[in-house]
């Protein structure tokens, strides 16, 4: 499907699922790289991440574990600005290489929300992997070690994204198209 209705919103097919899949199979690489042997955990923030870190978990070649944390700070299309943690970690970080799984950064708030709270778990390390970026939107005070896809700064859904909690299950990358009140304007 080129494009798709969901809720209020239109989107068009942006990114297709191969293209995503080539970028998770280039971090994988990347990682396995960079981690092998050294038994890291992957954290994943949930909601989004699970697709992004369910197929990546598959490509990984290294012994690991994975765990989540739940965090939001977007409602709607907008982001609230600020970010909540819902489900926090159950795992001793000590000494462990850790990377955080994310489906998607803009401003960051939610990353720099969790390593503040990694600060005082004594970690061997902490990486930092994206499946999208967007650097224009992005004001956090950190790297991003992984980064697979880097867009513009528009609404995107699809692959794990949702719009008000839908439109996560669609295996490509779509955004919203301009409503015709707004290229009025």
């Amino acid at each position: 499907m080129d494009q798709i209705k969901v809720l209020d919103k239109t989107f068009k097919k942006f990114i297709h699922f191969v293209q995503i899949q080539e970028a998770i199979a280039r971090i994988a690489a990347e990682i396995d790289r960079e981690l092998y042997g050294k038994n890291p955990l992957f954290l994943g923030v949930l909601n989004g991440v699970f697709i992004f870190a369910g197929d990546l978990f598959k490509m990984i070649q290294t012994p690991c574990s994975i765990s989540f944390v739940k965090m939001a700070s977007y409602r709607g299309t907008e982001s609230t600005g600020k970010v909540h943690q819902l489900i926090g970690l159950q795992e001793d970080l000590t000494d462990r290489h850790v990377v955080i799984l994310e489906d998607i950064i803009d401003s960051g708030l939610t990353i720099e929300m969790l390593l503040e709270h990694l600060n005082n778990h004594h970690t061997a390390s902490v990486r930092i992997a994206s499946l999208f970026f967007k650097p224009k939107a992005f004001k956090g005070h950190f790297s991003i070690d992984h980064i697979g896809i880097e867009i513009p700064n528009e609404f995107v859904l699809g692959y794990g994204l949702d719009y008000n909690g839908f439109g996560r299950n669609y295996r490509d990358l779509y955004v919203v198209t301009k409503d015709e009140d707004e290229l009025v304007r």
